[in-house]
């Protein structure tokens, strides 16, 4: 017989509440989605794959969402996946001016939160 915590990783995690949540720019419920010890890692055009913006803290975490979530931009998540270790979606922006931002994301669970996530984005250049 199976123990509660011998259950899947992910099995908690709702992908539609989150996405849902990155679309509305809802940074509180992004947040509630987020494990103690979550890390983040940004690779993009300034923080390269070689020395990528790490987030280790759940204010780092919060200053990174609060400030996307309060950009004038609109975000709308084209694919998403979800299996028992994560899950994954990809997020087109666009900024009031007219510039284009696409992002990937991928996601490991633990616990039914976000242990990790890793975030590789690109943007229309002007």
């Amino acid at each position: 017989m199976s123990s509660p915590s011998a259950t899947s990783p992910a099995t908690n995690f709702d992908l539609g509440r989150f996405t849902r949540a990155v679309e509305e720019r809802d940074a509180a419920t992004q947040l509630s989605m987020y494990g103690p010890g979550a890390t983040v890692t940004i690779a993009d055009r300034i923080s390269q794959p070689a020395a990528p913006r790490v987030l280790h803290s759940p204010e780092q975490i919060k200053g990174w969402i609060e400030d996307v979530c309060a950009r004038d931009m609109t975000h709308s998540v084209k694919h998403s996946v979800k299996d028992d270790a994560g899950a994954a979606y990809t997020l087109a922006c666009r900024y009031a001016d007219g510039t284009n931002v696409l992002c990937a994301t991928v996601i490991e669970l633990e616990n039914g939160a976000i242990a990790n996530q890793t975030v590789v984005q690109v943007w229309d250049e002007q």
